[in-house]
């Protein structure tokens, strides 16, 4: 994942003017699940149809000048990146809400995942 080139992407937009901030976060594979289960692994599966949606309601929300999103799919180790999303817009009050609004629908609406634990074969 080319965090820097989407950085840069984002600076370049033509109303880049109107950036006061770029938040992002990046989805890495944990070794204990919700539940404290020691996890080895995730295998992760996107919907890129409904995950373009989502980043153009993102893009819509107020304040919002940018909204950039790169996902794996496939099987990942403990400590793999697996999803980065980068939303650039004027001020905190209306990024933030963004970013959090669009991980949520994202892993909600757009993303299959199964862990598999340490104890699975």
């Amino acid at each position: 994942m080319d965090k820097d080139k989407m950085l840069e992407k984002i600076r370049k937009n033509p109303d880049s003017n109107k950036i006061g901030m770029v938040a992002s976060h990046l989805g890495i594979v944990r070794g204990h699940s919700r539940d404290g289960r020691k996890v080895k692994g995730v295998e992760v599966a996107y919907d890129m149809e409904v995950l373009n949606l989502i980043m153009q309601q993102i893009k819509k929300m107020p304040g919002i000048v940018e909204a950039l999103v790169e996902v794996k799919s496939g099987l990942f180790k403990v400590g793999d990146e697996v999803l980065y999303l980068s939303v650039g817009g004027d001020i905190r009050e209306n990024v933030f809400p963004a970013l959090i609004t669009g991980v949520e629908m994202i892993k909600k609406d757009a993303a299959k995942k199964r862990e598999i634990f340490e104890n699975e074969v």
